[in-house]
């Protein structure tokens, strides 16, 4: 199944999702998922005074771990989304966030020292375009950590088949859940993403596979 990606149907959804965005993250992982985020983003070892970019930061989860993690680095938040941009700042107003398109990034070449990208990646209709950007704005050197749904395994069905139920009983736009259920179906899984950044240049660091390969991390350098 192929996904319609279009930038401005992607904005839209996540626009109206936002006022329940994160009740729902919680119920669909039984609050397991800022654990996780909690966990890979830890493996980047962030240096301080470093400058950190978090890429379809959503309501801002990623931005507020390296922030409570790393407190002498700056993190700037990036996302499509006015009103999930609007939770994130009400969340963190010590962090900077911005609204932008991943795939033309307002920032010069080798200007971060980290990028990260969460349960955002699959969303993103040239994926490829996005990823040279990510490319072109990271420092030579610099780390580049990317975390998703991972294998398509057993356990991954069945979270496939109990979502929409939990999505049906908090009377929630089943439509919009769909999509983001066959997003995942139709991502790649991670030994074919690593090669995708492999061929926008990166060179593959290491992979952390989190609840039995149903999430998984992957961290590449420049």
């Amino acid at each position: 199944m192929i996904c319609d990606k279009n930038p401005q149907k992607i904005k839209k959804m996540f626009n109206e999702i936002a006022p329940y965005y994160d009740l729902m993250n919680n119920k669909i992982s039984l609050n397991t998922h800022y654990l996780i985020k909690m966990l890979a983003i830890k493996k980047l070892n962030i240096k301080p005074n470093s400058l950190t970019l978090d890429i379809c930061c959503g309501t801002g989860d990623f931005s507020r771990i390296i922030n409570k993690l790393y407190p002498k680095t700056k993190v700037i938040g990036l996302d499509i989304s006015e009103n999930m941009l609007q939770i994130a700042k009400s969340k963190n107003p010590q962090i900077v966030f911005i609204q932008g398109d991943c795939t033309s990034l307002a920032f010069k070449n080798n200007e971060f020292d980290y990028i990260t990208i969460g349960f955002g990646l699959r969303n993103i209709e040239n994926r490829t375009l996005a990823l040279s950007e990510i490319y072109r704005t990271l420092k030579p050197e610099g780390l580049f950590l990317h975390l998703d749904f991972g294998t398509h395994n057993l356990l991954s069905k069945i979270f496939d088949s109990i979502v929409p139920l939990m999505v049906k009983i908090a009377g929630k736009k089943n439509e919009h859940y769909k999509y983001l259920l066959d997003s995942k179906k139709d991502f790649p899984a991670p030994k074919e993403l690593i090669k995708e950044f492999e061929n926008q240049g990166f060179k593959f660091v290491k992979r952390y596979d989190y609840m039995f390969g149903i999430i998984s991390a992957q961290i590449m350098k420049k």
